[in-house]
């Protein structure tokens, strides 16, 4: 496959999985697109992803999305930011795929701090306890 056809794959599969839209990734990944190629903007989808949908999440790590790829301005991982915003299922589904629990986003904050801080106990004791 030509760069300039991977890197367009990589911008459509990263503009679906932001916008949750599993139908278009699941084609998108059929027609090569790799789920770990970074769009321009320098993103994964995992990074990007609609971090409500389960769906997009199972698809993307399903098809061995790097759940550990770091933000370089931040830090935060995937599982920072599921964390943050409340999402269990998005996070347990994190954890299975292989996400390191313990990484520290660039403030030194771990993703059960981050749940915890943003008012989500249930996802902090989650983590806690692996």
């Amino acid at each position: 496959m030509r760069a300039a056809d991977a890197d367009r794959l990589a911008h459509e599969l990263t503009s679906a999985a932001a916008g949750g839209d599993t139908a278009r990734a699941e084609l998108l990944l059929r027609d090569g697109a790799d789920v770990n190629r970074e769009n321009r903007f320098g993103r994964t989808p995992v990074q990007v992803m609609m971090m409500g949908s389960e769906h997009m999440a199972s698809l993307l790590l399903s098809h061995g999305a790097n759940p550990n790829i770091a933000d370089v301005s931040t830090g935060a991982t995937p599982l920072h930011d599921a964390a943050r915003e409340g999402f269990l299922r998005t996070v347990e589904l994190l954890v299975r795929a292989g996400a390191d629990v313990t990484t520290l986003d660039h403030s030194g904050r771990s993703p059960a701090q981050l749940a915890l801080q943003e008012g989500h106990a249930h996802i902090a004791n989650y983590l806690q306890h692996l």
